[in-house]
């Protein structure tokens, strides 16, 4: 199981465990987490799984494909250098302990 850590944006942290394999945006759904609304279910079609992730984890994951980095700039949120869609993260065991923080607003 992976670890991860999640920050809402009035500081509360929620940790939750997920499978390796699925994505971020994934176990946050099932999760309940609030702050990630995934309205496109994963399909890369919306900006609403918008989350910062944290170092040293956002240098550990692959680069941002262009479709990912052109849905960014729908992000109702700011978008930052460690912006990306939860959908696109997929959990590794060099993930675990991965720690994010969720935007203000994904719409």
């Amino acid at each position: 199981m992976i670890t991860i850590h999640l920050w809402a944006p009035d500081g509360a942290e929620t940790t939750l465990q997920a499978r390796e394999g699925e994505s971020l945006m994934q176990a946050a759904v099932a999760a309940n987490v609030p702050w990630i609304a995934a309205d496109c279910g994963g399909m890369l079609t919306c900006a609403t799984c918008h989350v910062y992730v944290r170092e040293p984890f956002a240098a550990r994951l692959p680069a941002p494909q262009a479709d990912e980095l052109a849905m960014l700039e729908f992000a109702a949120a700011e978008r930052r250098p460690t912006s990306r869609l939860s959908c696109q993260v997929e959990l590794t065991r060099e993930l675990d302990g991965l720690a994010v923080d969720l935007p203000e607003t994904q719409y």
